[in-house]
């Protein structure tokens, strides 16, 4: 199996790259079976996507498989994380230590997943000055002096909607260059900003509707 650099001025199409992390966690699941080689027709019958489709989105990569053999396991885990940015730890600051915020400083899944939250800020006094899992909290007005020292440049925001807006001024404002939004407001940002809106609250109406028509059938 050879792997190939990948051309920079390729354009992923973000559905693609909504996908390869099902690919990788897969491919796991299939080492941890003892598979050495898994193909697209396998992964499909997996995941209930198209082989095409996905032979489509693993060429974005650029990995390619033996005929009718398909693509080496262990090879096809390492391109995916070094691909998807899970091989290097990303540091964030998360703002709003609710009960969402909480849980995801308890979540030591998302270091597996490239994102290491290192300071959480908040304005209760009650959580200001203690730690979650061993990450500190401090007060939302430490923020751009905190920054400045560790050089986060990414943001999860997990903050009451009434106040997402201006949080997220400050954020920008403070250096953060990307944010990961779990409200469900839809922030203004400048342009060079990236957002990647996560709204619990949108998926559930999504799946309760699809559970009404189901039920009316």
């Amino acid at each position: 199996m050879a792997v190939r650099s990948r051309k920079m001025t390729d354009k992923i199409p973000e559905p693609t790259l909504r996908r390869l992390p099902w690919y990788l966690s897969n491919a796991k699941l299939m080492k941890e079976k003892g598979e050495k080689y898994v193909s697209s027709t396998q992964i499909s019958r997996q995941i209930n996507i198209d082989a095409s489709q996905i032979a489509k989105d693993l060429s974005y990569v650029d990995i390619s498989g033996r005929t009718r053999v398909g693509y080496e396991v262990d090879l096809l885990i390492q391109v995916l994380e070094d691909f998807l940015g899970f091989t290097n730890l990303h540091k964030a600051y998360l703002f709003g230590v609710g009960s969402l915020g909480g849980a995801l400083l308890r979540d030591s899944g998302l270091s597996h997943f490239g994102l290491q939250i290192v300071g959480a800020f908040d304005i209760n006094p009650n959580l200001v000055g203690t730690t979650v899992e061993g990450i500190p909290i401090y007060h939302t007005d430490e923020f751009e002096e905190r920054r400045a020292k560790d050089g986060v440049k990414i943001g999860v925001l997990t903050v009451p909607i009434n106040i997402a807006q201006d949080i997220t001024d400050k954020m920008v404002a403070g250096g953060i260059q990307a944010v990961w939004n779990f409200t469900p407001f839809r922030i203004r940002v400048p342009e060079t900003i990236v957002v990647q809106n996560t709204s619990l609250y949108a998926h559930l109406a999504v799946m309760f509707n699809r559970l009404n028509e189901i039920i009316k059938k």
